[in-house]
């Protein structure tokens, strides 16, 4: 009488040496080793390539598209348990087969890649048709049913940290002095608009950038690199995300969307190019923090200080070229080729620092000429109280900088302004300067 195949229990008693050489172990491939689906991991292992291969041979080849794909089958998201249990049973001498109903080519790379012994297709299993093994031996760990996603993984994936950025928006509504419920009320939609539409184009940029996070030190654990977010999840959440956020958008005013789109375009297009353009990058990113302000005084009507725009250009190209730094030095000491998606190289990290500082300064030397200009008079009642902004400024600054020179500074300047316990006393310290002065 055929033996049925059992589910595998990992912590079942070791039966007798002639007993274990005997068995085999299946392991289902998608739900199972994989923490990701097999068809978005070859769609995504290079975009460009992929629909490339779709316009030439049509919507009908796609399946093709999808299994002549190059994917690194070495810095897949296999689960750890399920590796660990089929490894296990390596050391016992059992044999281990991978079980796969789709993209055999695929299945035979990632089972050569972690040294199994092959690929059986998911009918042959079920039919006990063509096995390499006797299918009365049988160990096998099944698929789970998909990977689902808890509440701290959708935050993690959306990355709502990030939205302390978007509090930028805000910042008109501070400088004009327009501190009423109302204002205060679109700004805070305004805030949700580009909350809602940040993360759509996160999701979408962590989607491009699978390959290259998986080979990072620290990006490798995002959730859609490291599997914990299935990628058909990001991809249904990002319309819904940016459907929003147009929808919030357009409650506040037909300009403001107009801003809200073109900070969509802009980041798909640093997503896709710009990201990849050496400076252009940085010019990219300081233009959307400062879209953000532009974005705030449209929202709340007040008009926009040329003064505040300028000053605003240059901390963010400061802050933009302190992240290049920060990232690229993080590369140097963990002894890492230069970054693949992006056009530095870790020979550059001098002159970006140079650069940096430059920026920085040229900030605090544009805020300098505002604080001594007729324009101060009519906003300030003490404008002389402003003066001592200054030296907060040099020393955030410098704080930035040296934290990023040694190896510190994890985060996006910005985030770390806000973990870094003395650089959130010197903009809180700030914030009371400007509210003194009024």
């Amino acid at each position: 009488m055929e033996q049925p195949a059992r589910q595998y229990d990992s912590g079942a008693s070791t039966p007798s040496a002639n007993a274990v050489a005997a068995r085999t172990l299946v392991v289902d491939l998608e739900g199972g080793l994989l923490r990701s689906e097999l068809a978005y991991e070859a769609l995504f292992a290079d975009v460009g390539r992929s629909f490339s291969g779709l316009r030439a041979r049509g919507m009908a080849a796609f399946g093709d598209v999808l299994a002549q794909a190059e994917i690194d089958y070495a810095h897949l998201p296999y689960d750890p348990n399920v590796l660990n249990q089929a490894l296990a049973a390596r050391a016992r001498g059992e044999k281990i087969y991978l079980v796969a109903g789709r993209f055999a080519r695929h299945a035979t790379g990632i089972a050569a890649h972690l040294g199994f012994d092959g690929v059986v297709a998911r009918a042959d299993l079920a039919a006990a048709e063509k096995l390499p093994f006797d299918r009365g031996s049988i160990d096998r760990i099944q698929s789970g049913g998909g990977n689902v996603a808890n509440l701290k993984t959708w935050a993690k994936a959306l990355r709502v940290y990030q939205y302390a950025k978007n509090t930028l928006v805000f910042v008109p509504v501070i400088t004009a002095h327009q501190l009423n419920p109302a204002t205060l009320g679109y700004a805070l939609l305004a805030f949700l608009a580009f909350s809602a539409c940040a993360s759509g184009a996160y999701l979408m940029n962590d989607l491009l950038d699978l390959a290259a996070d998986r080979q990072h030190p620290t990006k490798r654990h995002r959730a859609l690199a490291a599997g914990d977010l299935p990628i058909s999840s990001a991809l249904w959440a990002i319309p819904v995300l940016w459907l929003f956020a147009a929808a919030a958008g357009l409650c506040i005013s037909p300009l403001f969307l107009g801003v809200l789109g073109a900070y969509l375009a802009t980041t798909i297009a640093y997503s896709l190019v710009l990201k990849r353009k050496m400076l252009v990058d940085v010019v990219t990113l300081a233009g959307l923090y400062t879209l953000r302000i532009i974005a705030g005084a449209v929202g709340v009507s007040v008009v926009l200080s040329e003064w505040l725009l300028i000053f605003s250009l240059f901390v963010f190209t400061s802050l933009a070229l302190i992240k290049r730094f920060s990232e690229l030095s993080m590369r140097e000491s963990a002894g890492l080729a230069d970054p693949s998606n992006r056009d530095y190289r870790v020979t550059d990290l001098h002159i970006i620092g140079a650069m940096a500082a430059a920026s920085a300064m040229n900030a605090v030397t544009v805020f300098s000429l505002y604080v001594s200009s007729s324009a101060v008079t009519p906003l300030y009642s003490r404008p002389w109280m402003l003066w001592l902004l200054n030296p907060l400024l040099l020393y955030w600054f410098g704080r930035a900088l040296m934290m990023a020179h040694r190896r510190e500074m994890p985060d996006d300047p910005i985030l770390y302004t806000f973990r870094d316990g003395a650089s959130r006393i010197t903009v809180a310290a700030m914030i009371c300067i400007m509210l003194a002065a009024i």
